[in-house]
């Protein structure tokens, strides 16, 4: 039997990075971080979903599943393409380097991008120009639908095209092209501000990719109710005839809530996707692994069955499992992708179909360390249970850090942790780590907070709630030489350094030179 290369890779939403501009961007720090990861040879960077965040600016509720998230351009890369100068910082106002206060980083990010959007219509770039155009041009299946609603949206103060008049809610023709021809110019800036987030995108990918480093994006098995995809195609979701939903996502009381998880995700009518030969799903996906190498599918099990609360309620108690068209989409899906490059995210509650749809498709599934000490030794969240075909995470973005998921533990758990991790708990992140990467899985991945052995404050997400959320940042001086050397001889020790790595990774444990690393 082949043995599967074994990697290590880093979680790491882009807004977690550093930044004058208030939240992590694509400039400067973003290519630092790749050549980190890179001189460290770790293998992957995890990423979050990248759309246009919106409600509690999760980037699990979108304006779009196509299109990028706008906050996330760089002001540095945009003065440096001459579309922004030192007048237009004027009012930067001065951000914590810790958290993203997404108040003033939102208004802020806005004025940049109007200014850079107003110097780019003065200018006479035609290179630019033409770019623009051809992005337009190329993107236009969603890119219309999406800077019209986004325009409709922000004449009507944000709110929800739920609660539009009829003749919006449902795409009266006549009226859409007299607002399209009114407001001509705001649609435009729409796309613009998608054509800067994807060209900054895409260069930021290739120099990962020039380095050695893998992208893992992240696909939600749910969209968001306020979005355009919704509202472009409500025919494809499970919609009245006023166009309201009658059922909504959520997952039962589970791990992290008592009372489930309320989510007010739409849900699918498989039956209209299956007719349309899962066209809107197999566009996703596309868009998806344009920006990413491999991608991870959100709630996977939603695929098999998903979660259906009845439209109004107030908890996800009351609901009902109903199947859906898992085995006939991911069929379509390995004729376009022979290899599937995806991650099952198969964490709650799995059952034998949701088994049985990863495992023959020979999808990697997850496996989550801090799960593990809530039983005995038989748990299969343990690092000698892992298979080899599996993603290993010490906690993902809905967890605890590890030293704070540590601190609140039960005692008992606390006690199996030190004895099976055979630890005194000092340093209990990096414990946590170096058991998933002595494990058999050839994936293993850590959230950059648990590299840094930070406690609660810095945790990413909280499931259930509505605030507080998707904050954290990495301060300036966190990747240091001696955090670059540690991570970097995890991955030694572990057989996860790059193959060009291996033989010229000289050093002992000890630090001692040894000659040259023997190749597996």
């Amino acid at each position: 039997m082949t043995l599967l290369p074994r990697r290590s890779g880093v979680l790491l939403h882009p807004t977690s990075l550093p930044g004058p501009d208030g939240i992590g961007d694509l400039g400067p720090e973003a290519y630092r971080w790749i050549d980190f990861l890179s001189s460290t040879g770790t293998q992957m960077w995890q990423v979050l979903p990248l759309g246009p965040t919106g409600y509690g600016d999760s980037p699990y509720q979108c304006f779009s599943a196509f299109a990028g998230n706008p906050y996330l351009v760089s002001p540095l890369l945009l003065q440096e393409e001459g579309l922004l100068n030192e007048e237009d910082f004027f009012d930067r106002p001065v951000f914590s380097i810790e958290t993203v206060d997404f108040g003033t980083v939102i208004r802020w990010k806005l004025d940049i991008l109007n200014r850079a959007y107003t110097n780019f219509q003065r200018s006479g770039n035609e290179d630019l120009k033409q770019r623009f155009q051809v992005f337009i041009e190329k993107e236009q299946d969603w890119l219309d639908d999406y800077g019209l609603f986004m325009t409709i949206k922000s004449e009507r103060g944000g709110a929800s095209w739920l609660t539009w008049p009829k003749e919006l809610k449902a795409k009266n023709k006549s009226l859409l092209l007299q607002i399209s021809e009114k407001l001509a110019d705001q649609i435009r800036l729409e796309k613009f501000k998608q054509f800067l987030f994807f060209d900054q995108w895409q260069a930021l990918h290739a120099y990962a990719k020039n380095r050695g480093i893998t992208i893992i994006g992240d696909m939600p098995f749910v969209i968001s109710m306020d979005s355009a995809d919704v509202w472009s195609n409500p025919e494809l979701f499970l919609m009245d005839a006023d166009i309201q939903p009658t059922f909504v996502a959520g997952v039962p009381p589970d791990y992290f809530s008592t009372t489930g998880q309320l989510w007010g995700n739409p849900l699918y009518r498989w039956e209209a996707h299956q007719a349309q030969e899962f066209s809107w799903w197999k566009r996703r996906l596309a868009a998806t692994l344009k920006l990413v190498d491999l991608v991870r599918l959100d709630h996977f099990r939603g695929f098999a069955a998903a979660w259906h609360v009845p439209a109004g309620n107030e908890t996800a108690i009351q609901g009902e499992w109903i199947q859906g068209k898992g085995t006939e989409l991911f069929a379509a899906f390995k004729q376009a992708y022979p290899n599937l490059p995806i991650i099952a995210e198969d964490l709650g509650v799995i059952t034998p179909d949701v088994e049985a749809l990863r495992d023959g498709y020979g999808l990697p599934g997850m496996k989550i360390l801090q799960f593990g000490f809530s039983g005995d030794p038989e748990d299969d969240f343990l690092p000698h249970h892992y298979p080899e075909n599996c993603f290993a995470y010490t906690g993902s973005h809905d967890n605890n850090t590890a030293r704070g998921w540590y601190d609140a533990a039960t005692e008992q758990e606390q006690q199996f942790a030190r004895k099976y991790l055979n630890t005194n708990s000092g340093d209990i992140a990096w414990d946590m780590m170096r058991a998933i990467w002595q494990s058999a899985a050839a994936n293993v991945v850590a959230p950059m907070q648990d590299l840094l052995s930070l406690p609660a404050y810095a945790r990413m997400n909280m499931p259930g709630s509505n605030s507080g959320n998707w904050t954290w940042r990495m301060k300036p001086d966190a990747l240091s030489p001696t955090l670059s050397s540690r991570l970097r001889e995890l991955n030694f020790l572990f057989s996860r350094l790059p193959d060009q790595d291996k033989a010229n990774y000289t050093q002992n444990i000890n630090g001692q030179t040894q000659g040259t690393v023997r190749p597996h």
